[in-house]
């Protein structure tokens, strides 16, 4: 079953990236990607965003007057700030509260279509042989391990191939993030090395004019 052994592997990667990157940070880009669709939260979202640069715009504008020669107009500046200020909390408030329900909403979602698909193609297809074995390859013991728990002998059960994958996708996923380690660390210590060489150089040739 090609199709099959591709979405499995294709689910454990998803899996693996959403658990790399965490639950928070994905709930962040989905959050800002509803904002930016026509949702009942994006003009709220957006009058946060200007509401909170007129806080901060009033709020330099006010530490800029002094409270004791310009009293009027530090007032005056003192009740804008503090009104729209209001607002903004006023819409925080309301916007965190949507947000906690859309991220239990999403935690659901993602949880039914990444491990709850899981279990349910572990159960459903737990007696499905996703591909066969050469007869007399491996010791008996070692098929009946790779039929573990209801596939027939001979064959590689569902459960099996979903641990080879894991293992692999888990495998490479670490290889790949030590290479980009290693890159960042050899650009890091090109950096130094040229830095180090310019002083270096600038110091032979300030003795030549000497």
């Amino acid at each position: 079953m090609p199709s099959l052994l591709l979405l499995v592997f294709v689910l454990q990667l998803f899996i693996h990236l959403v658990n790399t990157v965490g639950a928070p940070v994905v709930n962040e880009f989905l959050w800002s990607l509803y904002n930016r669709l026509p949702t009942s939260t994006s003009a709220d979202a957006k009058s946060q965003i200007k509401l909170q640069r007129e806080v901060i715009r009033l709020k330099r504008e006010m530490n800029a007057t002094s409270s004791q020669d310009e009293f009027a107009k530090w007032a005056k500046i003192r009740r804008s700030h503090d009104k729209i200020l209001a607002q903004y909390d006023e819409k925080t408030n309301n916007l965190k509260s949507f947000k906690s329900t859309f991220d239990r909403t999403v935690n659901a979602l993602r949880w039914v279509g990444t491990n709850g698909l899981r279990f349910f193609l572990q159960f459903w297809f737990s007696k499905r042989p996703l591909f066969w074995i050469p007869r007399n390859w491996v010791p008996g013991y070692v098929e009946w391990l790779l039929a573990f728990p209801r596939a027939p002998t001979g064959s590689v059960s569902i459960q099996l191939w979903w641990i080879a994958c894991a293992t692999i996708v888990r495998l490479v996923g670490a290889a790949v993030v030590a290479a980009l380690v290693l890159v960042r660390e050899q650009e890091q210590g090109g950096q130094k090395m040229k830095i180090g060489a310019g002083g270096r150089g600038g110091k032979g040739e300030g003795k030549k004019e000497l």
